[in-house]
């Protein structure tokens, strides 16, 4: 027998892609692998667009409410997460239908992605330095040190920052900052992208935001403040978050705090597509193709 396929659903933020994993997903008799950086939190549900257990039409989905929102995650511990489940699905006959926004999650996951060794101690050193110095003053010092990973680096970007230094420091090599070419770890994958028209997707951003108020998102972040959100070094920087922290504290009106998530999430989409479409491997449906769950269950019989 042929082995199971990974099957993944890109594309970008609210274009459809969790309706199409779930038609997906249900044809192919598979279920659901999270690959967004932020569903991983419990708590943090309205802001990312987590689907509701009742909207999960009774399949499995997995990788959600993992951590609290203290917890700082990286790719790396997300990547060995994915490939157990996936593993543990295909040993099952059970096809994964990965799904989520974070496209370096996703190709964390389906390529061959090797992340360099970690060390808390030289970490902890460099976050104290971009802590009292500031992200220029890192950027510099990997100029030095790699100065190819700092012309490609953004120098304000202090999170990658300290861990290309890091990175350096426990290797002793240079790190290039470069992403490695785009490889599948298993020949079985497939990835189906969600492709929308701008203005389509703008609007549909726009209702998102709308939507996300009135179920509650000032609420969700209220009660996520309490337990510990604006200390959370990856779960803050979620879109949505800090601009409703900072209509909390007083700094910004309602209205400009969504105004600022409908931009934010306007320009994370651009730059989503922008990353998918440089990958040729991926097989394009149309949002609003009638026939779209038949073309991408084509697709992953064609592979």
């Amino acid at each position: 027998m042929p082995p199971v396929p990974i099957v993944a659903v890109v594309g970008a933020t609210a274009a459809g892609k969790s309706s199409l994993a779930l038609d997906l997903a249900e044809r192919l008799g598979g279920e659901i692998v999270n690959t967004d950086a932020f569903q991983v939190y419990r708590g943090m549900d309205i802001g990312t667009a987590k689907l509701p257990v009742a909207e999960r039409r009774g399949i499995p989905h997995h990788l959600l409410d993992l951590v609290e929102i203290t917890q700082p995650t990286t790719v790396s511990w997300f990547q060995e997460l994915a490939k157990a489940v996936i593993a543990d699905c295909r040993a099952r006959g059970v096809v994964p239908v990965l799904v989520g926004g974070s496209a370096l999650y996703t190709r964390s996951v389906v390529d061959v992605f090797e992340f360099p060794p970690t060390d808390p101690e030289i970490r902890a050193g460099y976050e104290a330095r971009l802590e009292a110095e500031g992200p220029e003053a890192l950027h510099r010092l990997l100029g030095e040190l790699a100065p190819e990973a700092a012309a490609v680096m953004n120098p304000l970007n202090g999170r990658r920052l300290v861990r290309a230094l890091e990175a350096i420091a426990v290797t002793g090599k240079p790190w290039s900052g470069t992403l490695p070419a785009p490889t599948y770890a298993d020949p079985s994958t497939v990835q189906i992208g969600v492709d929308i028209d701008r203005p389509t997707l703008d609007a549909r951003i726009t209702e998102r935001v709308d939507a996300m108020w009135a179920d509650g998102l000032v609420e969700e972040v209220r009660s996520l403040a309490a337990r510990g959100l604006r200390e959370g070094v990856t779960a803050s920087r979620a879109i949505g978050y800090p601009q409703v922290l900072a209509f909390l504290d007083g700094e910004i009106s309602e209205s400009r705090a969504r105004e600022q998530i409908a931009a934010g999430t306007r320009r994370f989409a651009r730059r989503q597509d922008g990353w998918f479409r440089k990958d040729g491997r991926i097989s394009w449906v149309a949002y609003d193709d009638p026939d779209r769950i038949d073309k991408a269950v084509e697709s992953v019989g064609a592979r």
